[in-house]
């Protein structure tokens, strides 16, 4: 049967055509590159870059090279952490309803006022308060810009993990960190340009929050784990030398024969592109996660000798993070260890005190390290490091002993590259329950992030469905104040 009897795609017929005004087509598409180039060859080389065959060059000059995201998944507690309220301690136990406006909660069981069960202490020049859970990222102060007035769209988890994560609500959008790896590329090409650590919980919404959408496939979420076995089946199984060589030469044959056909299938594309990159990884991934040549100090800096097993494997996560950070790796996510019992993730509805302590003991020093590490090797000037939950909590309990979701208020922060340390943003209310003052919204902190990377938030675009979508939507605004 000839191959032409059924309709032809756009792409197959295009290519049939290739000699006629296919060729101008993609002139029109690429021939405004070649004039800011020297020659042919640096034309070449330009139009290669934009088909994502190197790393582009940022819109402007960037402070960040790299981004390390530690997503505190659940929702950490901000009136417990890093946003002291005194009130809450002289009010203690008294209606809430009798003291302001009170907002629907996601499970309706209020009760009284409840004050933060740890005391706050400052830190550094800056005076800076953050709560006894975190003594080490206390010792950071002077390196953080805490931003104390975020707000979320969304008051549930799923939600509001794909709005921190995608900026929109909804299912089957761009991560962040695609959209990183899609506007710049990757400097490494044995490695992927976006990694997700997997510390052992997958946050609601799933993987979802890590995926590619309407992008390239190319572009979506590699996860690593730190470890003896970082990916799966990262070990040839053929043990006799050059056998594994020789499928793979015969696979890219038959795949440059299938895509030739076929002018350019994304699907196709992105499958090659990832069946090269796997075997690229097999080499550099197991040096990668092996930690032998680290010092001893290091290790103990990042606390991989403590006895909780949840700061060990927080540890090699941060650790991970910073020599992927070395290797040229854009975007990295850090997700939180599986600590067990009763104190999931961030999400204290009951029983606050012994899960936020659980969960700090795991982070707090392990983060702390890491900003120490990259500072002490030159490396925090050029990378951004971020750290939030996709909402906060309400000052209120929920029963008698937990806390419920609140997206009115919350608290992140910031270090690194083209911050300005020991930088203190915006206030909520006397409660810590709404924002009064300088709020930041998911698509600000999208839209500070990108244009530290150099790029401008408004100009990284994707045609989908008929229309230019972006990050940030039609929203977004760079918080300027944090910034050196």
């Amino acid at each position: 049967m000839n191959q032409f009897q059924r309709p032809l795609s756009r792409r197959e017929m295009l290519g049939i055509c290739k000699c006629g005004f296919g060729s101008l087509a993609m002139l029109g598409m690429f021939g405004s590159l070649l004039p800011s180039c020297s020659g042919v060859e640096a034309g070449k080389n330009q139009l290669l870059d934009h088909l994502g065959a190197g790393p582009i060059p940022p819109g402007f000059v960037p402070r960040a090279k790299n981004i390390i995201f530690l997503y505190m998944d659940g929702g950490i507690s901000q009136v417990d952490s890093f946003d002291p309220k005194p009130r809450l301690t002289k009010e203690n136990g008294e209606d809430p309803a009798k003291k302001f406006k009170m907002d629907a909660t996601q499970f309706g069981d209020t009760g009284k006022i409840l004050k933060s069960p740890w005391e706050f202490n400052r830190y550094g020049e800056s005076g800076m308060e953050i709560s006894e859970l975190f003594p080490h990222i206390g010792s950071c102060a002077d390196d953080l810009a805490l931003v104390r007035s975020m707000v979320s769209n969304f008051p549930e988890h799923t939600n509001a993990n794909y709005f921190l994560h995608t900026g929109s609500g909804l299912q089957g959008r761009p991560s962040m960190g695609a959209w990183v790896n899609y506007g710049l590329g990757s400097e490494n090409s044995n490695l992927p340009g976006y990694v997700v650590l997997d510390g052992g919980l997958i946050p609601p919404g799933g993987l979802d929050n890590f995926k590619n959408g309407f992008l390239p496939a190319a572009y979506q979420a590699s996860l690593l784990r730190a470890g003896t076995e970082p990916l799966a089946n990262i070990k040839p199984l053929d043990s006799i030398a050059g056998i594994q060589e020789e499928k793979l030469a015969f696979l890219k044959k038959r795949d440059a024969h299938l895509l030739q056909s076929l002018e350019g299938n994304d699907a196709i594309e992105a499958a090659i592109s990832n069946y090269e990159l796997a075997y690229k990884m097999q080499s550099s991934i197991p040096e990668l996660t092996e930690f032998k040549e680290e010092s001893a100090a290091t290790k103990k800096l990042y606390g991989l000798d403590s006895p909780d097993p949840n700061t060990r494997n927080y540890a090699a996560q941060c650790l991970l993070a910073r020599r992927l950070v070395e290797r040229g790796v854009r975007f990295i996510e850090l997700t939180c260890p599986d600590i067990g019992g009763n104190a999931d993730r961030w999400d204290q509805h009951s029983n606050l005190k012994d899960g936020h302590e659980r969960n700090a003991h795991a982070v707090d020093q392990p983060i702390a390290g890491l900003l120490k590490d990259l500072k002490m090797r030159g490396l925090l000037d050029e990378t951004l490091v971020v750290f939030s939950g996709e909402f906060g909590r309400t000052p209120f309990a929920q029963g008698t002993d937990g806390r419920d979701h609140n997206p009115s208020a919350f608290s992140m922060w910031m270090a690194g590259a083209g911050i300005k340390g020991g930088t203190i943003y915006g206030t909520t209310d006397d409660y810590g329950y709404r924002v009064i003052d300088k709020p930041v919204t998911i698509h600000d902190l999208h839209a500070t992030m990108l244009h530290l990377l150099g790029i401008d938030h408004k100009q990284l675009t994707f045609r989908f469905g008929g229309r230019d979508f972006r990050l940030t939507d039609v929203h977004g605004n760079i918080v300027k104040d944090i910034l050196a």
